[in-house]
């Protein structure tokens, strides 16, 4: 006799062959569980169909729905549940643990597998996600590594998280984000942030990943970094925490951030669209400066220019606002591997 599936609220207890999303495209790309697949019962499109066609008759929404649900179960089972051997045991989740998670588990615990429902569905992991995300960051301790735009935090950040019992909490890698104005992430393209709740998601399992009996490196940020927002107990925490800051001179931060920001010198009037962010702040004279340095290939010019009149008096603000735990000051005179090494052994003391 095929087994029944079984139902779960906890399934971060356990381990799974898969975990399989079967909500429409659209709720998968707006957040996860992480590492879940996505396998919809029902398309975007077919999902609106019938939430329609629900508002004037049940009856006949639940009819058409099973007839699409059923077509797209034929497809997965061809397509992807085909080379599954006898031992595989998925995890199933849709918007609530309703009709759509259920529909799947029910034809592939018939197939014969061992298959897991989650009880509530996805709300049963965001209110999960958030319970941990208020609780979870005030249980690690946390060390924050400042300095003035252009001094390396991320790029030193990178390589101390490669020395042994050395833990870094990427906040910018989990954005998408460099955390300022200019700083949206690209590659030939801008790269879209996740949203709010993919954000979290994705905080949450590095979180989950770090040991409590070791301190925590992370970046002076703002509590917001592009779109997304910190939460507020990890933010509480960082503001309290010591913090290590790097010093580098001017004309070394300016080529750090010409070899860092590649992608602004390459596309400048989109660099110029942004800069018009700043004109109720600055007015109309500063940003034609800033333009007029763009126009004439003056770079380093403009870069020195924008970290002495915008960047540097706003991270002094935000220093002395939220991260006034200043304990340790040291010196680079440049970013070479060499300096960074030797950065790394004073860190890591």
């Amino acid at each position: 006799m095929p087994p029944s599936p079984t139902f779960t609220t906890q399934p971060w207890k356990e381990t799974y062959s898969e975990i399989i999303d079967v909500r429409s495209p659209a709720e998968f790309a707006s957040d996860c569980i992480p590492g879940a697949i996505n396998l919809p019962v029902l398309n975007n499109s077919e999902r609106a169909e019938v939430g329609t066609i629900y508002k004037q008759s049940p009856f006949l929404a639940r009819k058409r729905g099973a007839a699409l649900v059923a077509n797209n179960l034929s497809h997965h089972l061809i397509d992807h549940f085909e080379s599954k051997d006898k031992n595989y045991h998925p995890l199933v989740y849709c918007w609530r643990g309703g009709q759509r998670s259920n529909s799947m588990a029910l034809v592939l615990s018939q197939v014969g597998w061992q298959v897991t429902v989650l009880e509530g569905g996805y709300k049963t992991y965001r209110a999960y996600v958030r319970e941990q995300l208020a609780q979870l960051p005030a249980q690690l301790n946390y060390t924050i590594l400042c300095g003035l735009t252009g001094t390396g935090k991320t790029h030193i950040l990178q390589q101390l998280s490669q020395r042994p019992n050395q833990q870094v909490l990427d906040l910018e890698a989990l954005a998408n984000h460099r955390g300022s104005l200019l700083g949206e992430e690209w590659t030939n393209q801008p790269i879209s942030q996740p949203t709010q709740k993919q954000f979290e998601s994705l905080l949450l399992q590095q979180l989950q990943s770090f040991n409590p009996s070791l301190s925590v490196w992370v970046e002076s940020e703002s509590n917001k970094i592009g779109q997304v927002h910190l939460p507020p107990s990890l933010w509480q925490k960082m503001k309290q925490a010591s913090c290590t800051e790097i010093q580098l001179p001017l004309e070394a931060r300016v080529q750090f951030l010409l070899a860092a920001y590649p992608h602004l010198v390459d596309n400048p009037e989109i660099l110029k669209a942004k800069l018009q962010l700043l004109k109720p702040r600055y007015g109309k004279e500063k940003i034609n400066q800033w333009e007029q340095l763009i126009n004439s290939g003056l770079w380093s010019s403009f870069v020195k220019d924008l970290l002495q009149f915008h960047y540097d008096p706003s991270y002094t603000q935000s220093i002395e606002r939220d991260f006034a735990k200043v304990e340790r000051t040291l010196n680079l005179e440049e970013l070479s591997d060499r300096a960074i090494e030797k950065l790394l052994d004073l860190l890591t003391q």
